[in-house]
């Protein structure tokens, strides 16, 4: 997800977005437990993408 799409997103699509991406690392990290998955930058892929709905949430409940 583009940063320019991130930041279109309203509070509540954030929140959103971020609970999913939270349950999809979750998934993520128990498959590469269990056996090493294909492409094991998908693990980082995924946390910077939830980092960077974290900074904009964060930035949008500051200006409200």
């Amino acid at each position: 997800m583009k940063n320019a799409d991130i930041k279109a997103l309203s509070v509540a699509e954030l929140n959103d977005k971020l609970a999913s991406e939270k349950e999809a690392l979750r998934k993520l990290q128990f498959a590469h437990q269990v056996s090493a998955i294909e492409n094991p930058m998908k693990l980082r892929e995924t946390r910077a993408l939830i980092a960077r709905l974290n900074t904009e949430l964060t930035a949008k409940q500051r200006q409200a």
